[in-house]
């Protein structure tokens, strides 16, 4: 069992924007960040991540050639990263990689058969890089009877939670999702409906940018009550318990079929209830959990929108709201971390799942283990001779 080791993890979410990487000191008494990486992605691979993600022709060929493209692009990342940091990749116990998600099927979108599908090849990753690589995080807990997801709440009791005080930690990257920390014990974890997800592509399709920074386009918008109550109707927003979703469910024809019929809206007005919707459903989700939470700690790329954070503020008062980074970890590199932990347990056989959170059977060791280059003192006899 490894105590104190150097461990990578690499995050690139629904969001598209580039893969995160992390590099910490993991422990038994927490983490320490080394270094950290912004890696962007090409816009030729994130538009095939965006045309996979939707069923097409071809599919199978599409995805494994993506699949390989990833895994070289993860590795460029850790690689990049290290440079970065001054670190050889010998001085490396794992590396985590999310990868990329394509599609979520969990059971609680009443999918008779669910499951869940990052690509982003760990054997390329193991091979490129010499480090062995934790990889595929999420399909142990579906066929546990989970969601797959979300996975960081385990981690965000582990990083911050505190006795005696009551918190929610938020990650607002495409999709939202809330931990609700009870002292210092996890009592639960979901999604709670669209992050930034919506809010990108609308701005991308009437501005041309990737995001709306700070929030200033939908700022300058006025809410639509009706098609906010439209969009309240999502199904989504009716489960209770483990729920998890994705851009399956979220997406601009949802968002059309909520605007039909409707009188013309002005482009900036649908992106100021597109704000309004997504800081209800995390505010709604918070205040409709069996926690009275006195503090709120939002992560991710919404902690940076700085009309997102003051819708939030005035649903969530007088709860105390603020970033991960008054905890000590700015919330850009909190999944980035996340996975660098779920990977250093999964190597020492440690459970990173949270039943209470996911609807599992039961915690459970997470992902597969794709080994890197033999270590000095590792048996390399022939299999003839073993």
């Amino acid at each position: 069992m490894a105590g104190d080791a150097l461990c990578i993890g690499l995050m690139s979410g629904t969001s598209i924007d580039s893969i995160d990487a992390v590099l910490a000191h993991i422990s038994h008494h927490g983490h320490a960040l080394q270094a950290t990486l912004e890696h962007p992605i090409p816009p030729d691979l994130r538009q095939a991540i965006a045309d996979i993600s939707q069923p097409g022709d071809n599919e199978v060929e599409r995805m494994g050639i993506l699949d390989r493209q990833l895994g070289e692009l993860f590795a460029d990342a850790c690689t990049a990263l290290l440079d970065h940091a001054g670190v050889a990749a010998s001085d490396v116990f794992v590396i985590g990689s999310h990868g990329q998600t394509i599609r979520h099927r969990p059971p609680s979108g009443g999918n008779a058969t669910a499951y869940t599908l990052q690509i982003g090849d760990p054997n390329t990753i193991a091979e490129r890089t010499g480090i062995t690589t934790v990889a595929d995080f999420r399909r142990r807990d579906v066929a546990a009877g989970g969601e797959g997801a979300p996975l960081a709440p385990a981690f965000h009791a582990a990083a911050f939670a505190r006795a005696g005080v009551n918190r929610a930690v938020v990650n607002i990257g495409g999709i939202a999702n809330v931990s609700l920390l009870a002292g210092d014990a996890l009592l639960s974890g979901f999604d709670t409906g669209p992050g930034n997800t919506l809010l990108d592509q609308w701005v991308h399709r009437h501005r041309g940018d990737r995001y709306d920074r700070d929030g200033a386009w939908a700022a300058e918008g006025a809410v639509d009550r009706p098609l906010l109550a439209r969009m309240q109707q999502h199904p989504f927003l009716a489960q209770q318990g483990a729920r998890s979703t994705g851009k399956e469910a979220f997406h601009l024809s949802w968002l059309a079929s909520c605007l039909a019929g409707l009188p013309f809206l002005n482009p900036q007005d649908v992106q100021a209830t597109l704000a309004e919707f997504t800081a209800q459903c995390i505010a709604d989700s918070i205040l409709g959990g069996a926690l009275p939470v006195d503090e709120v700690y939002v992560c991710g790329g919404g902690a940076y929108n700085t009309d997102l954070m003051r819708r939030l503020y005035h649903r969530l008062a007088p709860a105390r709201l603020t970033s991960t980074a008054e905890l000590g970890l700015a919330p850009e590199w909190v999944e980035g971390a996340a996975f660098a932990w779920l990977a250093w347990r999964t190597l020492n056989n440690l459970n990173g799942s949270a039943a209470e959170v996911t609807g599992a059977a039961g915690a459970r060791v997470l992902g597969g283990i794709y080994p890197g280059a033999a270590r000095p003192g590792a048996g390399t006899a022939p299999l003839s001779a073993r």
